[in-house]
């Protein structure tokens, strides 16, 4: 069925515009191509279709709109016109003329003429007579824009779909006669009205094909001028319902080894804990183990050692090794050291960032036996991943100050928690099922014989590995469904930064155990770390398992597929699990602290858990079986198809019998008995279906193969199809994969869809932004569809946690996916639609993540080919694939279709050579379901026969399938294969060339074409005619969904079989017998196929197809061949006139330049080589090169010849380019070749007279200018730049723009667009500068800032240059990273405001992802503060003010588009192409380069061009180029520094120089090697004389030198020294920023600006310069300002031109017609590679190029870059006093509390010249008196802020080695013991560029000092030179915190070594200078001279209370017992007295 609507005309238009109309029909809105400048008529004439599904209902609306087109802004609505689609769904036909309504619903003038058509078939869908196929009149372009690619079937308002109907396939509009490259073409869509029996080949290219080959980069590294149509999503109009796509990729991808190389710096430690430590940091990566050297007394140490880790691994057991950083303490040969802490993290986790690596962030250690002490320190580590062919952008090291933020910085990915928690991870481990056999049969039935009873050959048990830690369980004996009951428990941080856990069943065996199957669980999948996410959780879910075939060999081949490498080839077993984590209070008591891996029972769960058992039926049928390779032989072939165990007759179950196939997963484990209990238990079930005992049919019978060719069988199947059909139990989880599915078939849109966009992107197609809004509405409305479906959830039994998390995340995810898509469907705009299409790119992973279900349900389905019982080939199908549902979203892709399956060879066999042969093409119909849907599984066969079921009794015959399928409807056809051509071909001969001939496929037939030799683009023109095909089904049927033919190119070989190239899949376009053999749809066009070998593209193939019905009358009725006959070629037809392309007349010059590097051939070298062009059969030659040592380049520059080629710029064939060697006698010898297989950009487009814009002009069509006026239009950017154009215009027509006073990148990338006529000024501010020294005085007199005196213009050299340069491009790379972050996050507000319906200005600014970035952000608001937000860098004020230069953080060649602005390189090949995966690095095969150019018109040409004045009409195009007579050069080579070079020596380090190659001359800097260092810094000048064009590659390489032995290359960089230095860029001296004529920045061009510009403009042809008054100078028609002084080295100003010229020239891209960016003064980073190990960096290079023809003045000597040498200086320290210093000991006699104190010191790094005071003894307070100097002298590097150490690594080192690191004074403070160890108390660090200051007094000296030294103000020791004060000592305590153990007054004295030496001093208290004794009390006298002295003293200051007291009473006692003494006789005398 189908509407049709056709727009005739629409009337009384106001004003004058483009109109574009859009007519809307069921939500899918098709648009009219633009109608340009159309008055009140807009006339369209276009015709529109609609493939509709469902009949049209009398109340659905038809829409029509009228827009003013606009390219700029959206397009305005002049008007619509709806309409009721009910007078059409009666009437069929209908034409109206109407007026339209505007917004307000109110009838406006204007009116539309429409034609509307309804076709209706009896119920059938997709099938539509002859007289709709209308061409469109109007659409000459075949530009017809459409927005959604399809109805969405099922989707539109009450659209039934028909059964078996497929949402994948999907119409793309099309246009007849141009159907060529579907989509390249400019006008790629083309509409569809004319086109729905068109099944053009293009329904198979390779998006079609195998959606996979796009997701794995099938078409992502193409060069965009060369993309085939294969890669383009091009699927025809007629949905295919009965056969679905098939996989054109037939190697596995996973599984092969890769090279990977992973480099890890351990920069320092911090905060590491335990007191006074001696760390070493181990870096062990899998076995792989690799210590730093070991730094003594310390917690914090610096080691900034590198360690680089070399693998060749496949990808998947690379990413799963765990990489584990441990700090151990005190480790030596003899003791292996105790653990502080370890941090792990997997290899995925890193190769998952951004740039594939961690720079600079610190890594968390926690002690992994005792997971309850918290943090064990910092390591400040870098940690890079590379493989072959990464590029790692490495940050610029620099002198890196960076604040030391280590929570802001930790190692962990983005959306990490920064503080993760200790967590328990419960894998729960309950059975397992279906165990294949693990042991011989034979001792098994000795066993029996003896014991009596039968074993099940297996015992085994389950591993679990999760973070570098494996768990087992126990081992069950002797069981195939073994019960275990057991949990793994790993405790490990969450979340986790391991991302896969590896469930493993084993063999325990007594020699070795062996894996029976392995399954991998996702983490990220079970888990979701959103607001509304959910803990890792799984099961209890059946996992299955696969791997190698199940019968068992004591050597078994593929056991590396038990171990879960590759693609497993059979079901193994399947595993009850369930995995659950729970995070740890670590603060609970009963807590276990460590974290070894525990094994503990658990309790049995029920069988309802895992959801209740259905009953599924499996059923196929084979229509064919073809391309069976004859390597096989000619015994009878059966096919055997599987699900788990069921089905599997050969090694399924131990003892297979008939009884057993009905529950076969056991795998023998039962007894006879019990399986026929079950099979009755079973029948009695199910007896209402009649099929209780229906028996599983898993085989086709075995058939003799019969022969197709010489490479291939196939077997004789005709009209009788043979079936197979299986009956299976599983757990009923259905839903999991309907889900998935639902979510695949929206993503599988999608991506059809963004491949649609690219597509048009690259072929400069119009309207992109329309297929994106498209794209993107289809993709809201499959979202919503989603939540729907996806919300009815039938079956509740077996739900686990995950399903119901899953599903609400799911829901969640698509809910907003779908709303986001709506809002970017109305942001997306023409400049927009790249970056939309990169969010919806991320939507796609996103869909692809979701859909992949982690819980198993139904195993895969394999497909076998068997013979002699013997397994051959294999297939695995997806069970989701095939899986049936009543709804068809849910539906497998595959299910109820006929999808083409090749077998492959299993395992390793599948790999290379043998695995892209096909074993076996079959077109197979599969159906699975559950049994009570069964009577639907015949319902997507194709129609047209009868079933053919097994005679049997007593049973319903009705319900039985059929073994086979009988086809009575037989069709004949002729089908003709239009071979025209082939194009970059793989290379498979020794000659770099192939002998190619194509075989071509179609049902049980075969033919070939002729063999072409030597060529890689063989043009065939032939036509293949196979007659009386025979193919079985309903001619309707095959009308629509025509098999698949299968095209094979092979290279022909003299001896030998001949070798495969490649693969390709087609559809023919089929015409039955009653139909027209004309146009639209024949004769067909043209398209590309690309060709496949493996899983690489190996060329395209140019053809077309066509399937002509043979009626009644016989093959004369068929249309007649009609095609050039060619008599030379005997009975080869050629391809028939209407269906070549059309030719038109062109005309190709070439420029000959030179040859270079040409390699010997046949051990002889080339002498007189010669180049041959050709393409189409035409050609040219070049001149011979008489002597190619002598002088490699052409005599004569340009020739032409004329060639008749295709009007289609698309369907051009490749142009062939071949060196010969032209020897004696007249022979001729293949050098090598190269094909330009995409002609493009080299095509010659006139300039565009109508174009405002003055940088236009002449250009070829990627942007290179073809030189007729010798200008270059490449333009690269600045890798920093951010052009911000500035334009005021005033009313004279001049534009001024001020450059800010730093001209460093702001002037250098200002762009100024003007009008062609206009003069614009560009003026340099001048007083800038003067403002900007007035601000900083002002500041200094406010005394804000501490800041040193200007820099002193003396002081400074190019260094310094260098590191302000570095800087800038620091600060610069921040801005963006933060104008990037912010810029997202606006986005994601307005999405997240529009779904919410808030405004983007009323929402709070959230904080940038990750802490990093809103740091950077608020460190670069201060510095834009002072500046204008447009500027491109943003300064600190206290930035002294350094001319700077350009650093290019790559080479510069990538910068500049390889410098063939006019000049390219093209690589000649010989050689056979490799087979590596990864596109083979084709480097071994180049034999040398050709030089030259070419320049394609068409003919004739216009005569403006050659009057122009000046042409040369022998230079053609080619005008003022140079010439090429050999020249003279001196080349000045600066290298710099090399960073991260990879270790060569054992100790982890290298020792390298440099030396540079030019030509024949070599300069080795051997002498100057520098030892044992992995970043060196060179700074050295070489200088080379070298003549172009002999010697013009550059090859700077890093060798190590080796004491014995020969020195190893670490790696190279190769430079074309002769494109730079004809390049239009201007490669030979950088132009400096600034024109000086002495100091640091001195001017280094012999040329000076004036004369370099006047040069520039003689050539160009340009008028000027003309300096004029006020600081002006004239090029062209632009003007531009600058200062017009400068200072001499006297001082004094002079006028001068020079700055003007300078200004100039670094705006030269701003002059008309030949502009283009001058190079400026710059240092390039090249990576260094090493041969062996291509396409890994071997570290990087900073350095630089001059070259100086001989023939101009000298230049200067070169500039010194020579290494800063440090200065030297002397630290004096004088420790004065300490105080409340710990008290360690106890007072021999009286236990009393005091400590010996001293203090000791050193600067880091030189523990070896430590100093101690003396020891103040028996402190008893904690005070000390020393008054003790420590004097350090060192040395010390400025800029980099390091200090510097020379000294030998060990007694056997040769030299010393240097070591920077940062200058850190450490002071610590001990207790000395005069028979034990000394006591550590505790100790400070002070860095001396940033410490805080002293306090005045101890009192006000504290912790806070050390724990908030980021809060308090620092100072410099550098700055300062003098500092005294108090600070703190700190250690720490048991609970690991920070505690005061002491404080310490210092004074610190920095000099000079110069001073030094004029006021010397001694050490400790000597001469000169000597500090006076300290003043200290006399208990530090010793026992020995007074030791009542010292008691006394001590029991005082002790006992002084009770001293007192015991005083006292002693006193009270005396008088008492003087009082009881006396008593009596003072009584006695009182008696006495009174009585006397």
């Amino acid at each position: 069925m189908a509407l049709l609507v056709h727009l005739k005309t629409i009337r009384d238009l106001r004003g004058k515009g483009d109109r574009i109309a859009k007519v809307t029909f069921r939500g899918l809105s098709l648009y009219t191509h633009v109608l340009e400048n159309c008055e009140d008529e807009a006339r369209f004439d276009e015709t529109f279709r609609w493939p509709i599904a469902s009949r049209v209902d009398e109340n659905e609306m038809l829409e029509v709109q009228v827009f003013n087109y606009s390219k700029v802004f959206t397009n305005r609505v002049i008007g619509t016109f709806k309409m009721v689609l009910q007078k059409v769904a009666e009437e069929g036909q209908l034409e109206v003329t109407d007026t339209l309504i505007d917004d307000n619903n109110t009838a406006i003038r204007a009116s539309v003429t429409i034609y509307i058509k309804y076709t209706t078939m009896d119920g059938t869908v997709g099938v539509w007579s002859d007289g709709e196929f209308l061409d469109i009149p109007g659409d000459p372009e075949g530009t017809f824009q459409f927005e959604t690619d399809s109805l969405l079937s099922g989707h539109s308002q009450g659209s039934g779909v028909s059964q078996g109907r497929s949402l994948h396939g999907i119409p793309t509009f099309r246009k007849a006669g141009k159907g060529v490259f579907s989509a390249m073409k400019l006008g790629k869509t083309k509409s569809s009205k004319d086109d729905h029996k068109k099944d053009e080949p293009a329904i198979l290219d390779m998006e079609d094909l195998n959606r996979k080959a796009m997701r794995l980069g099938g078409v992502g590294g193409l060069d965009p001028d060369c993309i085939s149509l294969a890669s383009v999503t091009a699927v025809t109009t007629n949905v295919s319902n009965k056969r679905s796509k098939p996989d054109i990729k037939m190697e596995p991808s996973s599984g092969r080894p890769v090279d990977y190389q992973i480099s890890i710096t351990v920069v320092e430690a911090r905060q590491l804990v335990g007191l006074n430590m001696d760390p070493v940091v181990c870096v062990e990566i899998g076995d792989d183990k690799k210590y730093t050297s070991m730094k003594e007394s310390t917690n914090c140490p610096y080691y900034n050692e590198y360690f680089v880790f070399d693998f060749h691994v496949p990808p998947d057991v690379m990413f799963d090794k765990i990489l584990k950083l441990s700090v151990i303490h005190s480790k030596n040969l003899l003791r292996s050291g105790t653990l502080v802490g370890t941090f792990k993290l997997d290899v995925g986790t890193v190769y998952s960032q951004p740039e594939h690596q961690f720079y600079h962030k610190w890594a968390t250690l926690s002690d992994p036996d005792d997971i309850t002490a918290g943090c064990k320190g910092y390591i400040k580590c870098d940690i890079a991943v590379v493989g072959k062919g990464d590029n790692i952008k490495t940050p610029h090291k620099a002198n890196e100050t960076d604040e030391d933020d280590i929570e802001g910085n930790l190692l962990l990915p983005e959306g990490v928690p920064l503080e993760r928690q200790w967590a328990r991870f419960y894998v729960k481990i309950y059975r397992a099922e279906g165990l294949p056999k693990m042991n011989t049969s034979i001792m098994a039935n000795v066993k029996k014989a003896f014991i009596g009873e039968n074993r099940d050959l297996v015992d085994p048990y389950v591993q679990v590995l999760f973070a570098g830690q494996r768990g087992k369980t126990s081992v069950q004996k002797s069981s195939y469904e073994p019960i275990w009951n057991e949990q793994v428990v790993f405790t490990e941080m969450f979340p986790p930064l391991c991302k896969r856990m590896k469930v493993q069943i084993r063999d325990s065996d007594k020699v070795n155990d062996v894996a029976i199957g392995t399954h991998f669980i996702d983490l990220r999948k079970i888990a979701n770390d959103g607001d509304k996410g959910f803990l890792p959780t799984m099961g209890p879910a059946w996992v299955n398992m696969y791997g190698s075939t199940r019968q068992y060999t004591l050597m078994d081949e593929h056991q590396d597929l038990n171990e879960g490498l590759g693609e497993g080839v059979s079901f193994r077993a399947r595993l009850l699990i369930s995995v659950a984590v729970e995070i740890l209070d670590t603060t609970s008591t009963e807590i276990v602290s460590s974290t070894e891996v525990q094994v503990e029972p658990v309790s049995n769960i029920s069988e309802s858990v895992t959801g209740k058992i259905e009953e599924f039926f499996l059923f196929g049928s084979f229509l064919e079986a073809t391309m069976i390779d004859r390597k096989i032989g000619d015994k009878p072939i059966s096919f055997e198809v599987t699900i788990g165990n069921y089905g599997n007759q050969i090694d399924g179950v131990s003892k297979p019998s008939a009884a057993k196939k009905k529950k076969k997963e056991g795998g023998g484990g039962e007894s006879d008995e019990e399986e026929s209990e079950l099979i009755q238990q079973n029948s009695s079930e199910d007896e209402a279906d009649d099929d209780g005992d229906l028996v599983s049919v898993s085989s086709s019978p075995p058939m003799k193969p019969v022969i197709t060719d010489r490479n291939y069988f196939h077997l004789p199947y005709f009209e009788k199809k043979p079936c197979i059909y299986i009956k299976s139990w599983w757990q009923d989880q259905r839903r999991r994969l309907y889900n998935s599915n639902i979510m695949d078939k929206i993503a599988d849109k999608l991506e059809e869809g963004l491949n649609d966009v690219q597509e048009i992107i690259k072929t400069e197609t119009a309207y992109p932004e329309r297929r994106l809004r498209g794209v993107l509405e289809e993709l809201s409305t499959g979202c919503n569809r989603f939540v729907t479906l996806a919300n009815k959830d039938q079956n509740q039994a077996g739900r686990t946690k995950l399903d119901k998390e899953r599903l609400k995340s799911c829901m969640r995810e698509m809910e907003s996916m779908g709303q986001q898509a709506k809002l970017i469907r109305s942001q997306v705009k023409r400049n927009t639609v790249r970056d939309k299409l990169k969010m919806v790119q991320n939507f796609l992973h996103r869909l692809r993540f979701l859909a992949d279900e982690p819980q198993h349900s139904i195993p895969d389905v394999f497909v076998w080919m068997m013979s002699s019982n013997k397994r051959i080939a294999y297939a695995r199908i997806p069970s989701k694939d095939i899986l049936y549902s009543i709804v068809d979203e849910e539906t497998g892709k595959d299910c109820g279709k006929v999808k083409a399956v090749f077998l492959r060879l299993p395992g390793k066999k599948g790999f290379g050579p043998a695995g892209w042969t096909v074993q076996a093409k079959m077109e197979m119909y599969l159906w699975l379901g559950l049994n009570k849907q069964r009577k639907d599984f015949l319902s997507g066969m194709p129609n047209g026969f009868e079933e053919n079921k097994a005679p049997r009794t007593g049973s319903c015959l009705q319900s039985l399938p059929p073994i086979s399928l009988v086809y009575n409807m037989k069709q004949v056809f002729q089908l003709r294969a239009h071979m025209y051509q082939a194009r970059s071909l793989f290379a498979a001969d020794s000659s770099g060339l192939s002998d190619p001939f194509a075989r071509v496929f179609f049902s049980t037939h075969s033919q070939v074409t002729e063999v072409l030799s030597e060529t890689l683009c063989p043009t065939w023109d032939q036509l293949l005619v196979f007659d009386d095909v025979e193919l079985f089904g309903e001619a309707g049927e095959l009308r629509d969904d025509p098999p698949i033919i299968v095209v094979e190119v092979y290279d022909q070989d003299t001896v030998g079989k001949a070798e495969f190239i490649g693969r390709t899949f087609a559809k023919p376009i089929t015409k039955m017998c009653d139909e027209h053999y004309g146009p639209p749809r024949f004769p067909p066009q043209l398209e590309y196929y690309q060709i496949y070998r493996g899983n690489s593209t190996a060329g395209d193939l140019l053809a077309a197809f066509e399937l002509l019905q043979i009626g009644q009358g016989g093959r004369a009725e068929l249309p007649a061949i009609n095609g050039p006959t060619d008599s030379d070629r005997g009975p080869i037809l050629p391809v028939p006139m209407g269906i070549r392309p059309v030719l038109s007349r062109y005309r190709i010059e070439v420029l000959f330049w030179g040859l270079r590097d040409l390699k010997r051939v046949n051990l002889a070298q080339v002498d007189r080589p010669r180049v041959d062009i050709e393409c189409a059969g035409r050609g040219v030659q070049s001149a011979l090169i008489v002597n190619f040592k002598k002088n490699p380049n052409f005599s004569t520059l340009v020739k032409w010849f004329e060639v008749d080629l295709p009007e289609n710029e698309l369907l051009h064939p490749p142009l062939n380019i071949r060196v010969v060697d032209c020897r004696a006698f007249g022979r001729y010898t293949l050098v090598g070749s190269h094909a330009v297989t995409s002609l493009r950009r080299f095509i010659y487009s006139p300039p565009d007279k109508t174009q405002n814009n003055w940088a236009s002009a002449a250009r070829l069509m990627n942007g290179y200018m073809v030189l007729t006026n010798g200008g270059s239009q490449s333009r690269p950017s600045s890798p920093y730049s951010r052009t911000l154009p500035r334009t005021l215009s005033h009313p004279t027509g001049d534009v001024i723009v001020n450059m800010g006073a730093n001209p460093s990148v702001r002037k250098m990338d200002t762009v100024v667009k003007l009008d062609a006529s206009s003069d614009a000024v560009i003026k340099v501010d001048v007083n800038e500068e003067e403002k900007e020294e007035k601000k900083k005085k002002k500041k200094k007199k406010k005394g804000e800032v501490e800041e040193d005196d200007e820099t002193d213009e003396r002081m400074l050299d190019w260094w310094s240059k260098y590191f302000a340069s570095i800087e800038t491009l620091m600060e610069i790379l921040r801005a963006q990273e933060a104008a990037l972050a912010e810029a997202e996050e606006r986005e994601e507000q307005e999405i997240a405001a529009e779904g919410a319906d808030i405004k983007p200005d009323d929402l709070p600014v959230k904080g940038s992802k990750g802490k990093e970035k809103s740091r950077d952000k608020s460190r670069n608001k201060d510095k834009k503060k002072s500046h204008h937000a447009g500027e491109g860098t943003e300064k600190r004020p206290s930035k002294p003010k350094v001319n700077e230069l350009l650093v290019y953080n790559k080479e510069l060649e990538a910068e500049y588009d390889n410098f063939e602005d006019w000049l390219h390189t093209f690589n000649l090949y010989r050689g056979k192409a490799g087979d590596d995966d990864e596109a083979a690095l084709d480097d071994d095969r180049i034999v040398g380069r050709f030089k030259g150019s070419m320049c394609m018109y068409k003919l004739p040409l216009s005569e403006e061009i050659t009057r122009e004045a000046g042409f040369d009409p022998n230079m053609g195009m080619f005008q003022s180029i140079p010439h090429n007579d050999p020249i003279n050069v001196l080349v000045r080579v600066f290298v710099v520094r090399a960073t991260d070079l990879h270790p060569a020596d054992v100790n982890g380090k290298a020792d390298p120089y440099v030396v540079i190659k030019l030509g024949k001359s070599e300069l080795k800097d051997k002498e100057n090697y520098i030892s044992k260092q992995l970043n060196p810094v060179f700074g050295k000048a070489f200088d080379m004389e070298a003549t172009f064009p002999m010697e013009s590659m550059l090859s700077v390489s890093v060798y190590d030198w080796d004491l014995v032995g020969t020195d190893d290359l670490i790696g190279e960089t190769k430079i074309d020294l002769e494109n730079r230095y004809y390049s239009k860029h201007r490669a030979t001296c950088g132009i400096a920023n600034n024109y000086s004529v002495h100091g640091y920045n001195m001017w280094r061009d012999p040329m000076k600006p004036s004369q370099i510009l006047a040069k520039l403009c003689k050539e160009g042809k340009l008028d000027g310069p003309h300096y004029g008054p006020g600081g002006r100078v004239k090029v062209a028609n632009r003007i531009f300002m600058g200062a017009t002084e400068i200072e001499d080295e006297t001082g004094l100003k002079k006028q001068t031109d020079e700055h003007l010229a300078l200004t100039v020239l670094k705006h030269w891209e701003e002059i008309p017609r030949v502009g283009c960016k001058l190079i400026p003064e710059h240092v390039e980073t090249r990576p260094l590679f090493h041969p062996e190990k291509p396409g890994i960096e071997q570290g990087r290079i900073e350095m630089w190029v001059d070259m100086f023809p001989m023939d101009m003045p000298a230049p200067g000597p070169a500039i010194d870059i020579s290494p800063r040498k440090p200065k030297n200086f002397e630290l004096r320290v004088i420790i004065w006093n300490t105080d409340d210093v710990v008290l360690e000991d106890d007072a021999f006699m009286t236990g009393e509390k005091m400590s010996d104190i001293y203090v000791k010191g050193w600067l880091k790094g030189q523990q070896e010249d430590k100093q101690d005071t003396d020891v103040h003894y028996h402190s008893l307070t904690g005070e000390g008196n020393f008054n003790w100097r420590f004097v350090f002298p060192f040395d010390y590097l400025m800029a980099e802020e390091k200090i510097v150490i020379s000294k030998k690594e060990s007694m056997f080192s040769w030299d010393e080695t240097e070591y920077k690191i940062p200058a850190r004074l450490t002071l610590q403070v001990w207790d000395a013991d005069h028979f034990s160890a000394d006591d550590f108390l505790g100790a400070i660090e002070l860095d001396l560029n940033r410490f805080p200051r002293g306090a005045k007094t101890a009192k006000q000296c504290s912790l806070g000092m050390v724990q908030n030294e980021a809060e308090l103000p620092c100072i410099s020791i550098f700055k300062q030179k003098r500092v005294k004060g108090w600070w703190p000592f700190v250690a720490r305590d048991e609970n690991d915190e920070m505690e005061l153990t002491g404080k310490v007054e210092a004074e610190l004295h920095l000099m000079s070594a110069e001073e030094a030496e004029k006021s010397p001093v001694g050490l400790g208290r000597n001469e000169p200078d000597p500090l006076e004794k300290p003043n200290r009390p006399n208990t530090s006298l010793s026992w020995l001279l007074s030791p009542m002295h010292v008691v006394c003293i001590l029991a005082w200051r002790q006992y002084k209370l009770h001293c007192v007291l015991l005083l006292g009473a002693v006193l009270g006692l005396l008088f008492l017992g003087l009082l009881f003494f006396s008593m009596p006789s003072a009584l006695s005398n009182k008696i006495f007295n009174i009585a006397g």
